[in-house]
């Protein structure tokens, strides 16, 4: 049985600490991948493994459950996936952070395959946007999508 990370400790930031400029973070190392590991390619089959599931009995796959449950309860754990993936990133706790990160991405693809998207959708939009600076093709959008877009921390 996996041990449990410890939560957590949630400090309120008052407005002046709002404020101030974050000092800047110390490059983290990157971990190096064992040299059995598997490439993204795993992603493919975590996404054909879902569309093969999605018309099974939801009782049999956690899957189809979630697809028989509609777009709006697999935003909901897409959304508690993700938050707790930010949890643990925000903790230090890499082993968590990684557990998490799975979490994160099988939910993505669940709702993907609810959407009708394939990966490629997505790769594609990749490949459009690779090479160009994030700070240039936010600059690039019309202005209506950037007034509809959600807000964010810079």
């Amino acid at each position: 049985m996996a041990k449990k990370a410890a939560k957590p400790v949630i400090v309120p930031i008052t407005k002046a600490k709002s404020r101030a400029k974050a000092a800047p973070r110390a490059s983290t190392p990157i971990l190096a991948a064992p040299a059995d590991a598997p490439d993204a390619r795993v992603l493919d089959r975590l996404w054909s493994t879902v569309v093969a599931r999605k018309d099974a009995d939801p009782a049999l796959s956690h899957s189809a459950r979630l697809l028989s449950r509609g777009t709006a309860k697999i935003a909901q754990k897409f959304g508690e996936e993700a938050v707790e993936c930010l949890i643990e990133a925000v903790s230090g706790q890499t082993t968590a952070l990684v557990a998490e990160s799975a979490d994160v991405l099988y939910h993505l693809l669940v709702l993907w395959v609810d959407a009708g998207l394939r990966p490629e959708h997505v790769w594609a939009e990749l490949a459009r946007r690779e090479g160009v600076s994030g700070i240039a093709e936010k600059a690039a959008r019309k202005p209506a999508l950037l007034a509809a877009a959600t807000r964010k921390i810079p």
